[in-house]
């Protein structure tokens, strides 16, 4: 944006010390004046709006209570801390947010002392606020430590292990759960269900409150009696309200629900249980997109809309009538649903993302034979396994960089049995904004080396078709497609379905008979996994213009990582002697590596291979052309390389 808009009190308010100078009072005008900020700024530069609306009252009352960044909040995950951004020294500078070399997209401790910890994917708060609680009590520091998690990331596998370890280690972290009843799409699953009937009475929190009170007057309430009376206290809460919650059947103490937008309310309960000795949970509801009426009327859109007007909520799409390729996503979500019409045992699988990886078309469909298992990256392969060793064929949709967190569990529960079943990894490779988090540099170097995966990625929208409805053929085995975000390079992509030949390449490019090479720009070869391969060929046609001749270069489209095209090797082996390997994932261990050694393993020698791909580091967030760029990976920097 230009100038900053000037405000009666968000102006003034550098950081959270400035903060804590209001009377309680004010805070509401406060959050008044950081919700307009956020909405603000990201009309103009998108990013994820819906979360951090929603957040804006916990967000001032923890910054307001806490003594940050002396005190530890942990988000989970980051979409909910715009508003934690703005009031911790970074207003100014918000409007670089998600851009290249801006402010990265979720907090980062290297970005600002207030990020305590790297929060790019769900669950992972609780375990790592523990850590912290841990540290400081064994180094004798007085330190508060806060997390902060949705009820969409509470169904992660992760925040589970982090409770119970919590209620066997001494600490006294406080868990906030940010109950929106929503992750991305509408929360899903018992622990969804389990929130909404929470309540307390309010004759239990004053009759606690009251004897709490007492026993610290009498010295009585003590860290070696603490289990004891918690205890105590949750057996009078079972007796008064009727019932007892899972929390405090771990002897972790539970408050609420509380109004999530009363931020006085907030503030009042936060200095309550601050110095309060042992684990603590407190449940807050909020509504997503609060403040901002479109946003809350359809929470999924304007989880992160892209540009729109401030005034009317209108979302600002590009369209100048001229026919666009459509996102890979869409044609694996319309060709799923066409598949799973023609073959029954088809059904599909996602943690928590219906709409970003477009299942929800066959859902809408067939809800019956689509399941959405919540942030549960793990379960989603192993759940996908068990059906697929008792006769369905599941289509498991997992984005690329989530997808490491089922590594066993696509080794243990899939590969070694050698599972009918469909990994299909969407935003693999570079992907822009969400920058080092989100990036699916690592899934062709982590899935290589597991025996009995066939490993694939298609050039353009019709392969893609193609290669799912291979995969579904049968006695194929565990099957992974990845493709990228965003759009491909066919508009006119509806192909026929037919099956490819597993491990079989395409020769896209074939050595020109009228190419001119010198001894010392001898005949090239270049080989291609993914879309990558139209970078690659363009960067043929540039590198042609620049030289005004056609080149002696040749281009294979491998299609397959694992089993790879030995035919195509063997030729290439024999022919060429300058090779350049490209690819949209690491270097390391990917299509590069697995050339280099299928060349050493049978004595082709005096070959100069040249690897195009992500580099040994982890890339920033910007634009997926800028980072391409960046990384050598253009056609342009592909173009020096001839």
């Amino acid at each position: 944006m230009g100038d900053k808009i000037e405000y009666k009190y968000l102006s003034n308010i550098d950081y959270p010390s400035d903060l804590r100078k209001l009377k309680v009072d004010e805070l509401p005008a406060v959050c008044d004046e950081l919700r307009t900020d956020i909405l603000e700024e990201l009309a103009e530069n998108p990013g994820h709006l819906g979360a951090s609306l929603g957040t804006v009252e916990l967000t001032v009352a923890l910054h307001y209570v806490y003594n940050t960044p002396d005190d530890r909040i942990v988000w989970d995950v980051g979409h909910q801390a715009y508003g934690h951004k703005i009031l911790t020294g970074r207003r100014d500078t918000f409007c670089t947010n998600r851009k290249l070399h801006g402010l990265k997209p979720f907090p980062f401790p290297s970005e600002s002392e207030y990020d305590s910890f790297c929060c790019g994917h769900a669950s992972n708060s609780i375990s790592a606020a523990l850590g912290m609680a841990v540290s400081a009590r064994l180094q004798g520091e007085e330190r508060k430590v806060v997390a902060v998690i949705g009820d969409g990331a509470m169904s992660g596998g992760l925040a589970f292990e982090g409770i119970n370890n919590a209620a066997a280690i001494p600490n006294d972290m406080l868990i906030v759960l940010n109950d929106n009843r929503m992750s991305i799409d509408r929360s899903v699953g018992g622990m969804r269900q389990y929130l909404l009937q929470l309540s307390t009475s309010s004759t239990y929190n004053n009759i606690r409150h009251r004897l709490a009170r007492k026993l610290t007057n009498w010295g009585l309430l003590t860290e070696n009696r603490r289990k004891g009376l918690i205890r105590f206290n949750n057996s009078l809460k079972s007796v008064l309200t009727r019932q007892q919650n899972v929390f405090e059947g771990m002897d972790i103490r539970y408050f609420g629900p509380v109004d999530g937008h009363d931020v006085k309310e907030l503030v009042r309960v936060l200095r309550i249980i601050k110095d309060m000795t042992g684990p603590k949970i407190l449940h807050i509801i909020t509504t997503k997109g609060k403040g901002y009426a479109p946003a809350e009327q359809d929470a999924t859109i304007w989880h992160a809309p892209g540009r729109f007007d401030f005034d009317t909520g209108e979302l600002i799409r590009p369209d100048d009538g001229t026919p666009r390729p459509p996102r890979f996503q869409d044609v694996f979500g319309i060709t799923l649903l066409e598949l799973a019409r023609k073959n029954e045992r088809i059904v599909g699988v996602t943690p928590a993302m219906p709409t970003g990886c477009s299942m929800n078309i066959m859902m809408k469909a067939m809800p019956e034979r689509t399941f959405d298992v919540g942030i549960a990256e793990g379960h989603a392969v192993t759940f996908s396994g068990g059906m697929a060793k008792d006769g369905l064929l599941p289509f498991c949709n997992i984005y690329s960089s989530f997808m490491q967190r089922a590594y066993d569990n696509i080794i243990h529960d899939a590969a070694i049995m050698r599972l009918n079943m469909v990994l299909c990894l969407d935003r693999a490779g570079i992907v822009g904004e969400d920058g080092p988090t989100h990036h699916g540099a690592f899934d062709l170097a982590f899935l290589r080396p597991i025996p009995n995966l066939t490993i694939c990625s298609p050039l353009n929208e019709p392969e893609l078709r193609r290669m799912m409805y291979t995969a579904q053929q049968k006695d194929m085995g565990t099957f992974v497609i990845r493709y990228p975000r965003g759009c491909g390079s066919v508009v006119d992509w509806r192909c026929e379905l037919e099956a490819i030949p597993v491990g079989k390449g395409k020769l896209l490019r074939a050595l020109p008979e009228k190419a001119q090479k010198t001894p010392n720009n001898p005949s090239t070869c270049i080989l291609s996994l993914g879309p990558i391969g139209m970078e690659a060929a363009r960067a043929i046609t540039i590198a042609e213009l620049k030289a005004g001749h056609t080149l002696s270069v040749a281009h294979y489209d491998m299609r397959f990582l694992k089993p790879i095209d030995e035919d195509i090797l063997h030729e290439v082996g024999k022919t060429f002697k300058r090779v350049i390997t490209v690819e949209d994932g690491v270097i390391e261990g990917g299509l590069g590596s697995a050339v280099l050694e299928f060349f050493a393993d049978n004595g082709y020698k005096d070959i100069e291979v040249k690897r195009v791909g992500i580099p040994d580091e982890f890339v920033e967030h910007g634009k997926v052309n800028e980072l391409y760029k960046i990384c050598g990976m253009d056609a342009a920097s592909i173009a020096n390389l001839l």
